[in-house]
């Protein structure tokens, strides 16, 4: 049995003035290895796309370990440790942030809600013409983030359920440009070129599509780009194949059988979604 434990953010601390950015730390992620090295073994890339089918049918247990978003902390922080327990992750990167050096919408949400309070955002939301989540959304914006105060789940709502994403985009980046640099941001926080190349000849680079968009919400000729050009540009860049990827967000709604197939069509051979529930 191979069981795939994800991961984003991996920093010393996250004391930001509003809770919005959420992960392990360095010694919280060495003591999670260190309890599954308990259970079973480790498996790399490599191991899994060599041997996917033995290891997922064994009776043992093989942990995998993966990291979504190319961010730069995991390079700095988690490679360092995995190397310590003998093994490796894979780690899915968006393209856009090395191609274009622009900062995938999700990252900006987290960033302005690390600055700002929620009402704030809502407001900005409201200026432009957004409407406001009916009595019932209300509500159902509580059970669905029922750890947070109110307006940060009617803010998160509005977000996830309520905004189509072109539109969430643009609001979200002219908000964005007024508290950061762009470009400041996305040479602090993604990996650069070398790191890139460098997981890539340990066979440890996959894609998390160009642009880390819903892919199941977008129409063909956009998720064939979302898809073919992530792989493709990563394989120039870094004379690699890059034979995986992770589908952003990771719902039924982002990653459907249309996305899956589209993503087989382009060479991937192993796509990781997200499935939310329990084992009984």
């Amino acid at each position: 049995m191979i069981t795939v434990s994800n991961y984003h953010y991996i920093r010393e601390d996250y004391n930001n003035a509003f809770p919005s950015i959420f992960g392990v730390t360095p010694q919280e992620f060495k003591s999670q290895l260190k309890k599954f090295k308990n259970y079973g073994d480790f498996i790399t890339p490599s191991d899994f796309i060599k041997n996917y089918e033995t290891l997922a049918s064994s009776k043992d247990n093989f942990y995998f370990i993966t990291f979504d978003d190319g961010l730069k902390e995991q390079f700095d922080f988690a490679v360092p440790i995995l190397d310590e327990f003998d093994t490796q992750a894979i780690y899915f990167a968006n393209s856009i942030n090395s191609e274009e050096k622009r900062v995938c919408t999700v990252h900006k949400i987290h960033l302005l809600r690390s600055i700002l309070p929620p009402q704030k955002i809502l407001n900005h939301l409201e200026s432009n013409k957004i409407e406001k989540l009916s009595d019932h959304e209300l509500e159902l914006a509580q059970i669905n983030y029922r750890f947070d105060d109110s307006n940060s789940a009617t803010l998160k709502y509005l977000l996830n359920f309520k905004i189509p994403f072109e539109i969430q985009e643009k609001l979200v980046h002219s908000l964005f440009e007024q508290h950061f640099s762009e470009k400041e941001i996305c040479d602090l926080l993604y990996m650069n070129d070398y790191q890139l190349k460098y997981l890539a000849d340990l066979n440890c680079l996959g894609s998390h599509s160009h642009s880390h968009f819903p892919l199941g919400l977008l129409d063909e000729n956009k998720l064939n780009y979302e898809l073919s050009h992530s792989k493709l540009y990563f394989e120039n860049l870094t004379k690699s194949t890059i034979q995986m990827i992770a589908y952003p967000y990771g719902t039924p709604i982002a990653c459907n059988d249309v996305v899956a197939n589209a993503a087989k069509a382009y060479g991937y051979s192993y796509g990781f979604t997200v499935k939310t529930g329990k084992i009984d």
